[in-house]
């Protein structure tokens, strides 16, 4: 079957070009082994969704576990009533269960339990009937905030001390923020500012950009599945531009095999690579696009402007500086910095 390059939600195997979660993730089989409940943040379109079902897929295949990716995302719209975000989410979890997971490894019971405490009581109540341990992958966990944020949090906190046989062996909250900077508007705080509500994760890690043999890896499937090949320069250029951000490298390329040139014959250089840039930048497709919502945020913009303006950075607070780096903005290497030359050139056009 063909394959593409995917700049559109999670990497389908069949269809997509993509590299190996368990490369990727290289500590995770090891945290769930130990029983351990963690954290993974990264920005957005960096891999995390299509990283998570993949892992989750390996392990229970390997007749190990019984593991699953799961979205919270369907409980954001109800973050003052934790009873219809817990009903929603529930719901959501079932068919996603239904469609991952063989019916042998599915839970026998629907919602359990009152209000308020039915997540938990659906883990709770699968784990001691499943035959393997239970690794559960709990995406989009910073799309809830307020009450219904505290309650999912404190369920799983308070299931911890019951697992593996009582709870799940293994839970990560997948998210673009870690813990302390979920949303949570009660007291006039826009976010947690503390780990407390889940102060059992063991580790809190982020899912890092390619390196530049990972595109390589990359831009080398389509070659073995086409022909086309990518010169040297063209790759160092598009690792260059991007500096490993996986939608750049993935909509550079596919800017350039499926509009630019067609005709696998022809041999991609590192000026096709320069004029699919150009191409992103003035189009501002969805992933560019969105650097102006991170922008409305004042304490982005405080980390951002001078760093643009080749200012000093002003007295902002650390937890400021370390969100910019976890949404992927910056970088701070050698120094804070802009991530890579295509944001440092979409970003003064967005402030202005």
């Amino acid at each position: 079957m063909q394959k593409w390059f995917n700049t559109a939600g999670p990497c389908k195997p069949d269809i997509h070009y993509m590299l190996s979660a368990t490369e990727r993730l290289p500590e995770i089989k090891q945290l769930i082994a130990q029983e351990n409940y963690f954290v993974i943040h990264a920005p957005r379109q960096v891999g995390k969704t299509t990283a998570m079902i993949t892992l989750a897929q390996e392990l229970t295949a390997s007749g190990q576990y019984t593991a699953v990716m799961l979205s919270l995302e369907v409980g954001a719209v109800f973050s003052h009533d934790p009873k219809l975000a817990e009903r929603a989410i529930l719901d959501e979890w079932q068919d996603a269960i239904r469609f991952y997971l063989p019916p042998e490894l599915q839970p026998s019971h629907g919602i359990l339990g009152e209000s308020g405490r039915q997540i938990g009581a659906f883990l709770a109540a699968w784990s001691q009937e499943s035959s393997r341990p239970l690794a559960v992958f709990l995406d989009e966990i910073d799309a809830l905030s307020d009450e219904t944020l505290v309650s999912v949090l404190r369920q799983i906190r308070s299931g911890f001390p019951r697992r593996p046989q009582g709870f799940p062996q293994s839970v990560a909250l997948v998210g673009m923020r870690d813990v302390r900077d979920y949303k949570y508007a009660a007291g006039g705080s826009d976010r947690l500012n503390t780990s407390s509500p889940f102060n059992i994760k063991v580790r809190s890690f982020t899912l890092s950009n390619f390196i530049l043999e990972d595109v390589r890896n990359l831009y080398q499937q389509h070659t073995d599945a086409t022909g086309q090949i990518f010169t040297p320069e063209a790759v160092d250029l598009a690792f260059h531009l991007t500096q490993g951000q996986p939608w750049l490298v993935n909509a550079i390329a596919k800017e350039i095999v499926e509009y630019i040139t067609k005709d696998p014959s022809i041999p991609i250089t590192a000026e096709l690579v320069n004029q699919a840039k150009e191409i992103l930048i003035k189009r501002q497709d969805t992933h560019l696009d969105s650097l102006a919502e991170r922008l409305r945020e004042d304490r982005v913009r405080a980390v951002i402007q001078p760093i643009l303006a080749g200012q000093e950075l002003p007295d902002v607070p650390q937890d400021d500086i370390r969100y910019v780096l976890d949404l992927g903005l910056c970088t701070n290497e050698n120094g804070l910095a802009i991530a890579n030359p295509i944001y440092q050139e979409v970003l003064p056009r967005v402030l202005a």
